[in-house]
């Protein structure tokens, strides 16, 4: 099976997904979507009304400013793979709760596994804490973190710099971190080989 048709299994086991009742008042179940040979996950916490509607992540005003801080870091949408932790839409875009999580759970983590990025970009806290729970994103934005084997870099939300300009001038400074750690993970994997 190739790592398309792979996705495409877990696409539709998410789409006729009922475990939580978020599954009620949702349009559209919102699957991950790139380059399914990306190096790089963004890996967000759940979707918006735009995502709701449009059926793909990030596509609202948080898409926008991704899609700008990618670009300024020479890459495009197309090069990397966007999901979420959870696939539908919280109702008026409260925070997921726990069991909602839980619930999408196997399906992230099967994304995850057939696509093997090197590097798993946490945008916001919710996504830092799904995959490292203990840490702040205050603290703990822009700092490579390793864990089970798995290269994780947490950084802010692209949503939080509209509610705090401020974390705008952060958020590029983590972004621009980004092909320097590709490169430096590049470098230690060939040397292990």
């Amino acid at each position: 099976m190739t790592k398309k048709q792979e996705l495409e299994k877990i696409r539709n086991k998410a789409i006729a997904c009922e475990k939580c009742a978020l599954c009620a008042g949702r349009k559209n179940v919102v699957f991950g979507d790139g380059n399914i040979d990306a190096e790089i996950i963004f890996v967000g916490e759940a979707p918006g009304k735009n995502e709701d509607e449009q059926g793909k992540p990030f596509v609202g005003s948080a898409g926008k400013i991704l899609a700008s801080l990618l670009e300024k870091i020479n890459l495009k949408r197309e090069n990397v793979y966007i999901t979420n932790v959870v696939k539908c839409r919280p109702p008026l875009n409260r925070d997921p709760l726990f069991e909602e999580k839980d619930c999408c759970s196997d399906y992230l983590q099967k994304e995850i596994a057939v696509i093997k990025p090197r590097i798993i970009v946490l945008l916001g806290r919710h996504a830092m804490d799904y995959f490292l729970p203990g840490l702040k994103i205050f603290l703990d934005h822009g700092k490579l973190k390793r864990k089970d084997g798995q290269n994780y870099f947490p950084i802010y939300h692209p949503a939080a710099t509209i509610y705090n300009r401020a974390l705008k001038e952060v958020l590029e400074k983590d972004f621009r971190k980004i092909p320097k750690i590709i490169e430096k993970i590049s470098k230690t994997e060939e040397a292990n080989i």
